[in-house]
């Protein structure tokens, strides 16, 4: 994954390996996952602790972005967990490498 400070994004977060899982889309990467692990602006993400960055994907634009996380969205979650572990097979939390 490419280090990235603001861009358009597709995003996942996690609770802890395995656990719940979290799907965004945003156009500043490093302030909305800040904003998460703040426990603002999403009330399911503050709800059930899910502030881990454990995956996301660059996006030229936003159009290209929405697409590809509906596409996330409807994933079985063994599909999912199989795209985290792919390049993040610990679940390591990815945000500090962002900022």
């Amino acid at each position: 994954m490419e280090r990235i400070h603001s861009s358009t994004a597709v995003y996942m977060l996690a609770s802890r390996k395995y656990g719940t899982i979290y799907i965004g889309v945003t156009g500043e990467l490093v302030r909305r996952i800040s904003e998460h692990r703040a426990g603002i602006r999403s009330r399911f993400t503050s709800t059930y602790n899910v502030t881990r960055l454990v995956w996301y994907e660059h996006f030229e634009g936003i159009v290209e972005a929405i697409a590809r996380e509906k596409q996330l969205k409807k994933y079985k979650r063994a599909w999912k967990i199989n795209l985290i572990e792919r390049d993040n097979p610990e679940w390591e939390d990815l945000f500090p490498s962002l900022v």
